[in-house]
Formats: structure tokens, sequence, C-alpha cells
């Protein structure tokens, strides 16, 4: 790959004209290309067989859609990235609209990992649990699935039929009689000796075999030993195995699909409406529905539901593991070269199906029977929104409806583990990736201080927006500041806004009547008397639900904190003490307590803790003075 990068000599040269003047110099070879404007901000990302070609197509006026037309009049200037062949090109080009996010490409807006079941198989008795994130963990993988919610409720079910442990392994190690999973018949206790290796290792191997699509197998094998052990009068675990079979029974039935001609497949299909688009995704492994995602790309008007795929294709797998099918809506122009592009990532062969009929083809219309409702709800809810943004605007004398609202709330019990929480809405609702949280730091802070731990938060709050987005372009800057508070709080947070400069956005303090009751709100701004809503406007319940949502995320975080906190032991400052030996410590010793109290030649047999690391924990816990 060579990047033979260049801008044009006269930054007034736009158009047209600017791209025109680059063909001489360019090679036809495949790349990536880049159309910036004047600014030097990247309008578009770009992959071509024959970079000369494909530039020269936007070099000749009169044939491109208005949107095209707008995008090649504000080009100032081009940059090209040459690449050895045409896979390549686009797995580059996807890569770097994720990362620029440019204005007119399609850009897929939610990017979350999804979870996997793990059956880990670093000990004896295998743990079954959720996993999400690099597969470093030693053990079986299967996934992915849709959801946490999905995982959880296979999960479950798999705990019934299966028996297996899903407690850590210093859980395990510590337990000296059964827990409750093992007396509402959820776990075989292993880690009492309840049940053997051996046939442990059995009911590992079931649910793998089961996770791995064999489940008709597992379930006809399960139907036989119940019958035999009926015959024998063993009938308490005649009942055993019938209740596994059930739990089978209902992870299936929850899956809602299960076809028998697909075993491993994502299914794709694409829903396109007034300049809007929803893609659904289900995933198929092992022949089961491991649920289904909605997404809802950014799209410009004119595209094509080809071109809308094949990007969403392409950043959809961006940094996930293809399976061996895609299964697909609508046909895409670079079928052949998106499938050798996603084989070559996955190291093995994947295909791209079209299917006119047969179950495929009934997937497919599931999936965008899904899209569509998916699509016409979410329409519905931010023309809702919209109306709500637009009455918010007018209620607290905006200029325009907010693109971008904050909330600010704080969390503590008498200043102890004090954290703050910022969420964020906009036209389509809360902004779930942008909400932040804020360990307050200050030391010179009085415990309680409510004043000074929102200066904190906004302090840093702007200073990071100063220095990450001086020229407000990324769309961070808010347009309103929710605070919770009344004309103390709105008097204090427009001080620290003019410290920083900053005194053009807008703030609203949202304080409770005299009476404190809900509905009953006084709103603070700046400069103007308390004023409130009527006791039934839209509005009001909108502000509410904003505040409500700040203080539930500022809650959980504060809880979140306490609970680590809560946990943490003296052991978690002993140098050269980690998490492993804190547990080997804590297992053999019975307490932190107890570990501190212990003589020398006590801590230098436990296993794994060596002699000079021995003395290290004791001159811990015994220096003088």
């Amino acid at each position: 790959m060579s990047d033979t990068s260049e801008t044009h000599d006269s930054p007034t040269v736009t158009g047209y004209a600017c791209i025109q003047g680059y063909l001489k110099t360019l090679e036809q070879s495949p790349g990536v290309y880049r159309m910036l404007d004047a600014q030097a901000r990247v309008l578009y990302v770009g992959k071509a067989r024959n970079l000369r070609a494909r530039v020269s197509n936007y070099a000749r006026p009169g044939q491109h859609t208005p949107r095209i037309e707008r995008m090649i009049r504000d080009t100032a200037s081009m940059m090209f990235l040459t690449t050895r062949t045409e896979t390549e090109a686009l797995l580059l080009e996807q890569n770097l609209i994720k990362q620029l996010k440019p204005k007119y490409n399609v850009l897929l807006r939610d990017d979350k990992s999804f979870p996997n079941i793990l059956v880990s198989k670093d000990h004896a008795y295998p743990q079954i649990k959720k996993h999400r994130g690099a597969k470093k963990e030693k053990g079986a993988y299967f996934g992915p699935f849709a959801s946490a919610g999905a995982v959880n409720r296979t999960l479950n079910q798999l705990q019934k039929a299966f028996l297996l442990r899903n407690c850590s392994d210093s859980m395990f190690e510590s337990r000296t009689r059964p827990c409750l999973l093992y007396q509402i018949k959820r776990c075989s206790g292993p880690c009492v000796g309840l049940i053997d290796a051996e046939g442990y290792a059995l009911a590992v191997k079931d649910a793998e075999r089961f996770l791995s699509g064999r489940s008709t197998r597992v379930q006809e094998e399960l139907a036989a030993e119940m019958a035999a052990a009926s015959e024998a009068m063993e009938f308490e675990r005649a009942a055993a195995l019938r209740d596994r079979i059930r739990a089978l029974t209902q992870v299936q039935g929850t899956q809602g699909i299960n076809p028998k001609t697909v075993t491993e497949a994502d299914v794709v299909a694409l829903h396109m409406d007034s300049g809007q688009a929803c893609v659904q995704v289900f995933f198929i492994r092992a022949n089961q529905n491991w649920g289904n995602r909605d997404f809802y790309p950014r799209i410009g008007e004119g595209m094509s539901p080809g071109e809308v795929l094949e990007a969403f294709l392409g950043q959809f797998y961006d940094n996930k593991e293809p399976p061996r099918q895609i299964i697909l809506s609508d046909a895409i122009d670079n079928a052949d070269l998106m499938a050798e592009a996603l084989s070559q990532k996955a190291d093995r062969k994947v295909e791209l199906v079209l299917p006119q009929r047969g179950e495929k083809a009934e997937l497919v219309a599931g999936a965008l029977r899904n899209a569509r409702e998916y699509l016409a709800r979410r329409m519905s809810e931010s023309a809702t929104q919209g109306k709500l943004l637009r009455g918010l605007a007018e209620a607290f004398g905006l200029d325009a409806p907010p693109n971008r609202i904050e909330v600010y709330d704080n969390s503590h019990i008498m200043g102890t583990n004090a954290v703050g929480g910022m969420i964020v809405a906009g036209p389509e609702g809360f902004m779930k990736s942008q909400y932040r949280k804020f360990n307050i730091r200050g030391d010179d802070l009085t415990p309680g201080d409510d004043f000074g731990m929102m200066k904190e938060v906004l302090n840093r709050r702007f200073s990071r927006l100063q220095k990450e987005d001086p020229d407000r372009e990324k769309g961070q800057w808010p347009d309103l500041l929710l605070i919770d508070g009344g004309a103390g709080q709105v008097s204090a947070v427009a001080q620290i806004m003019a410290e920083h400069g900053v005194e053009d956005i807008p703030m609203v303090g949202v304080a409770k009547g005299v009476d404190r009751d809900h509905g009953k709100e006084e709103f603070h701004r700046p400069g103007t008397r308390p004023f409130a809503l009527r006791h039934n406007d839209p509005v009001l319940y909108f502000v509410q639900r904003l505040r409500d949502e700040a203080h539930r995320f500022a809650i959980g975080t504060h809880r979140a904190k306490r609970a680590k906190a809560i946990g943490a032991t003296p052991l978690d400052d002993v140098p050269g003490v980690g998490a492993t030996r804190k547990r080997a410590l804590l297992a053999h010793f019975g307490s932190a307590k107890a570990v501190s109290r212990a003589d020398l030649a006590d801590l230098k047999a436990v296993d794994g803790i060596s002699d000079a690391l021995a003395e290290t924990i004791y001159g811990y816990f015994h220096e003088s003075g």
C-alpha cells in the first residue's frame, strides 16, 4: 500500500475544476480516495479498482444525483491511497469510514460488540458463563447472541438442563456446602463433590453438543435414559431427566425460529423509507435463532438499497467474525468482492446469498417485516421527539430546538463515593453511548458539597471540550444544559461557564416546587424569574423523564463504585499481590484480617506465595511506627 496523498495548490479552486486538476497525476491502480472541503474536513471516502477512472467520473458535470453534486461542489482537495488489490481497498475504505465518519457516506452509528456463551476449559469442573470482548480465555465459545438478554435466557435454561456451575473459581474453591443454585436444581454441586469429574464432564459435553446444533440427538439420548431410569424404578432420576428435556425444549421454544436447512448464517434485511433506513440482523447458529438486532445507518438521499447494504456489511463485519453464510434481502453491486474480502478476514469461505424461494427466503421475509415495523416505530417516536424538542425550545425561549441536551446530576452518601453523571438526549431520544461518569476527585471538597461537585464535573467536561473540539465541529457541544437544582445551582454553573468563556449555551435549573411534589417543578434561568409549566404539559413530562434518567444513571454509577469499595481489602495495596495471590491468601486464612495477623512461617506455607513475597506481606502489616 502506498500513500499518494496530495492537496490542491489553490485552496480557492473547488468543485469540478478542483477534481480535474488531479487526473493528470493519478495512477490506474486500485485504492481509496478522500474528498475534503475547504476546512480539510473529510466529505467522502470511496474505493476504486482504477483510481483514475473513478475520479474522472466525478470530473464530468451533468450526470450526478443532487447529493453527489453538493459533495462535488464542496470539494476543495483530495487525498489518495493506492493498494495492491481492490479487496484491500474495500477493507481500507470501510475502516476509514468508521474512523473519519464522513458527511456523505453511509455510516453505521451503533457498533457494539455482541456477547457469547463461554464454556471455560481451564478447570476440572468447567464454568458456563456470558462472555463479551476478545476471546482470550481458554474454552469453547458459542455465539454471537444478539443481546445480553438472549444470552441470559439461554444460560438460564442450560443451567436447568445440564446443571453446570456459573460461580467464579474463587467462590468454587471456598465453598464448604452447596449454594442456593444446587437447592433449586440449577447446579449439580461439583464444589462439594456431589458429582464426580467424569459425570460433570459428560454434562459439559452434552451442553456443547446442544449449543453446536446437535440438540435432537441430546434430547433423544436423555429420553432413552429417562425411560431406562423409569424401568429400573429410579423415579427421582427419571424426574430429573424429564426436567432437563423440558428445559431444552423451552430453549428452542423461546427462540421462535429454528431453521432446518440453515446451520450458520446472518440474515441481513434492509427497509428504507423517507430518507431513513433500518437493517435487521438475525443470528442463526447451530440451526437455532440466537436473537436479532436493529440498526439505523445514516444514509443520504438517492441512495439505492444495494449501496446502503454494501456499506453496512463492510462496516458491520469490520471488527466481527463473519459467519459462513450471509443471507441478504437486496443484491449489492460488488457481491464477489465483498465475499472475497470477508473470506479473507475470516480465513475461510464466506458466501453471500440472495434467496428467491424456500426457507432462506422465508427467513429474509421475516427479517424484512421486522425492519419495516421497527423503522415505522422509530419514525413515529422521532416525530414525537421532534415535537417535544420544539415545545422545549418554546418553553425555555431557545432560538431553535436543541440537537444535544446534556443533563447533570450527582450522587453520594454523606459525601462518600461521590460521582457525577451526565446523560445526553437529542432528536432520536437518549444517546446512551454519549453518557459519561465523573469520579469526584476534589480532596478539598466538604462532604456533601453539591455545588463543589457540580463545579468539578463541569470544569472537567468543558475543559475537555475546548481541548478536543475547540471549533465545535464534531457535534459534541451541547445546545442546552439541564441542571438538577434551583437558582443557586444555576448561578454557580453560569459562573463556571463564564470562567471557560462559554456564555452562549443556554442552561435551565430544574427544582422541585415548595412542597417537593413531582409535577410542580420550577424552572430557573440566569437573569429571569422562576416559572412553571402546566401540570399536564407534555414538555413537563419530557423534562421529568430527562431528569429521572440522569438521576438513575448517577445513582447506578454511585452504587457500582460503592460496591467496589466494599469489596476492597487491605491486600489490594500490598505490592506483588494480584488477584490470583489474593484469592490464595483468602482461601488459606479465611479473611484479610487473618492474613494481617499471620506470622511469617504461615505466610510462606501458602501455595503460590514465595518466601520473598511472604516477607513483603509480613513487612507491610508489621511495619514499626
